[in-house]
């Protein structure tokens, strides 16, 4: 069915007789199209028509001020969505190289610390080019913010309701949120804040042997600069060369800005934060109990040493 989707959809960018072969099941199904593109078959009420044409009209800009992300391809109206029997889609040009692999992974480098070094450069560039353009009216995308992290209604769901979790672990888990959040509450006005790509995991980072891209802007809104850093290193917390790929990463992005080891490791939590509330939702998908109860281990883990320090 999927299948018979994508070729309709690729009738419609006006692609005759076209070659797909899939490229991708997750969140969204992704088809690789004529080599050149990939055509999106994007989750079922996950978001709007209006927050994908944002997103798209987002990473159009991005690429046009020269950053390594895929080019949308708009249809005749100028558009960059269309609709398939009830499922949003859409066409972007496909970036060379291959993914990093799973999030913690980070196959076919070298060496690590300086890909991480140009993954932080890379971060910088992008959050400088978001800061120059200037969004259309209306703009709309997620808040990775204060609320949407540790608020009544966080935007991956209710974290410490996970129904693994037992009393004692919840009990930990809200009271390190209830000092996050005041800690957070203190820091936000200084913390740089903008439009991030907030799913910067391996998954997500390609890389050809020379050059870095970055693709999937399906989470990216608005959030605090440091929570993109946070997301990568998150997967990297238990490798024996994480300091090294932290420092990496962290001068990378020093062309921009100095990031403060303690706003470093409170983000590191609160991303961590985030994974049991996604699981939550998705309970009944292949492969994630086992998942589910890793993501759950880590915030908890994060949540212990926060409450100690």
């Amino acid at each position: 069915m999927s299948l018979e989707r994508a070729a309709k959809a690729a009738a419609i960018w006006g692609f005759e007789n076209p070659r797909i072969t899939l490229a991708a099941a997750r969140e969204n199904t992704v088809y690789r199209l004529n080599s050149a593109y990939a055509l999106r078959l994007h989750r079922v009420g996950y978001r709007s028509a209006e927050e994908l044409g944002h997103e798209l009209a987002w990473i159009a800009a991005m690429r046009e001020a020269g950053l390594p992300v895929p080019r949308p391809v708009a249809l005749l109206d100028g558009g960059f969505v269309a609709v398939v029997d009830g499922q949003f889609v859409s066409v972007i040009t496909w970036l060379e190289g291959a993914p990093l692999g799973d999030p913690g992974e980070i196959n076919n480098v070298a060496d690590r610390p300086a890909f991480c070094h140009k993954l932080g450069a890379t971060m910088a560039d992008l959050h400088a080019a978001c800061d120059a353009w200037q969004p259309l009216v209306g703009f709309t995308r997620p808040a990775w913010d204060r609320a949407g992290l540790l608020g009544d209604t966080p935007l991956w769901g209710r974290f410490w309701e996970h129904p693994d979790l037992s009393l004692s672990e919840r009990d930990l888990l809200l009271a390190a949120r209830a000092k996050a959040d005041e800690v957070l509450a203190k820091g936000e006005g200084v913390l740089d804040y903008g439009l991030i790509h907030a799913d910067l995991v391996g998954q997500n980072v390609m890389w050809d042997g020379a050059n870095v891209g970055l693709i999937d802007f399906d989470d990216g809104g608005y959030g605090f600069r440091i929570f993109e850093l946070a997301t990568f290193l998150l997967r990297f917390m238990d490798k024996p060369d994480y300091p090294d790929l932290r420092t990496a990463l962290c001068e990378g992005y020093s062309a921009r800005a100095e990031v403060a080891s303690a706003d470093l490791d409170l983000f590191l939590m609160l991303r961590a934060f985030t994974y049991p509330g996604w699981f939550m939702d998705r309970a009944g998908e292949p492969n994630t109990a086992a998942r589910s109860a890793r993501a759950t281990r880590a915030a908890l883990k994060l949540a212990q040493a926060f409450m100690e320090r």
